[in-house]
């Protein structure tokens, strides 16, 4: 029993209320064909066996937890502070806690944040970055000093090609995402003709290029449209995809400038299907782009929150889960289950994760020698 990324949401905007949420269609393998779900019962258990014996630790999260696109964030630190509250009421001898940095999810932000980090003794990993832009420019400091440092959501296919040490990637990569999404809407769906946009971050254009060259011939050039981050006006975009009459609509980017980027199209009487991916599969979209939103497809190599851990989340942070939040959790757990091994400095829980072969909530957590993990698969998500 899977719950969806959203509980019933309101229309903040999007012509009326509405009764939307995103909810879990298929899980995919890279070539866009359906297979079958994790075990979430086999996942480790931040509780561990209760035992566990420590002086107090300390670690990380950074990433927007204000700004336009916070929700994102918000829902990895949620997924954090569950598993540190399961863990630390299990285990009394064995305390952990996390210093929260808020980056806005721009690198400007993060290269003044991250460094405050790494020159703090006391914390010994990080779950972050957010995004790919403030991994980008902050991947080299965070492995100069060591420290493990593990995304939750960075999905830029080169950042796992800079020769970082410390740099897991707790999912799969744009170069998995955009070809598994590519050949579902041109298999399954049997779309013919799909006009990409992007916006201008790291995260649109690895995403975009990673789609349409799995597309290939359906992928239209002559319909492709390029915006901006904190773009609101999308007329010239809608005038054009207007024209063209595409199948679908693949758009890489935020939810920020997601949701009124479809409210726009409707509006504009564009009937095209909607399809976006990971930055905009939020509840945070629904409720911003309110009646627009449905039936969007949404993929996220981040997995759905079972039924069991939805209820958890929500009772402890007073909202349900959303995308990444599974991830921010089992991440966090791993950290947990190398500290309560005994493996509290940087150095031994950089050993600790680089050698971590185990199940999680959302997926089997094992990493190549780049970061990359071992078994990728990918989610369609619908809103309905």
């Amino acid at each position: 029993m899977l719950a969806g990324c959203s509980d019933k949401s309101s229309d903040g905007g999007g012509g009326g209320n509405t009764d939307l949420s995103i909810q879990p269609v298929v899980q995919l393998d890279t070539q866009g064909k359906a297979v079958a779900q994790t075990d979430a019962g086999a996942a480790a258990d931040p509780a561990g066996d209760g035992k566990a014996k420590c002086a107090p630790q300390t670690i990380a999260m950074a990433g927007p937890l204000t700004g336009g696109n916070s929700a994102l964030g918000i829902n990895i630190i949620n997924g954090v502070k569950l598993a540190l509250d399961q863990h630390n009421k299990a285990n009394p001898d064995c305390q952990v806690a996390v210093k929260q940095f808020d980056t806005e999810g721009k690198p400007q932000i993060a290269s003044g944040v991250i460094p405050s980090i790494v020159s703090d003794p006391s914390i010994v990993a990080l779950v972050g970055p957010t995004f790919s832009g403030e991994t980008k420019a902050t991947g080299q400091i965070l492995s100069e000093a060591g420290l493990p440092t593990l995304t939750a959501s960075a999905t830029n296919p080169t950042l796992t090609e800079n020769g970082w040490k410390t740099f897991f990637r707790g999912l799969g990569n744009d170069n998995s995402q955009g070809p598994a999404v590519a050949n579902y809407l041109t298999g399954e769906k049997g779309f013919k003709k799909i006009c990409v946009v992007q916006d201008n971050t790291d995260y649109g254009a690895g995403l975009a290029q990673a789609f349409i060259t799995a597309a290939g011939a359906a992928a239209d050039p002559s319909c492709a449209v390029s915006v901006k981050e904190g773009d609101k006006d999308f007329s010239a975009a809608v005038s054009k995809l207007s024209a063209a009459k595409p199948d679908a609509i693949f758009y890489a980017g935020y939810y920020a400038e997601a949701a009124p980027f479809v409210q726009q199209l409707r509006s504009g009487g564009v009937t095209s299907v909607f399809v976006s991916a990971d930055g905009s599969n939020d509840p945070e979209f629904v409720r911003q782009a309110g009646s627009s939103s449905k039936d969007a497809l949404l993929s996220c190599p981040c997995s759905p929150a079972p039924e069991k851990f939805a209820t958890e989340y929500k009772a402890l942070n007073g909202q349900a889960p959303g995308v990444y939040s599974v991830e921010g959790y089992d991440l966090t757990t791993i950290l947990l289950k190398g500290i309560d091994s005994g493996k509290v400095t940087r150095a031994e829980l950089l050993d600790y994760v680089r050698n971590y072969d185990g199940a999680g909530v959302a997926r089997q957590y094992k990493w190549g020698p780049t970061g990359e993990l071992a078994n990728i698969q990918i989610w369609m998500y619908e809103v309905k």
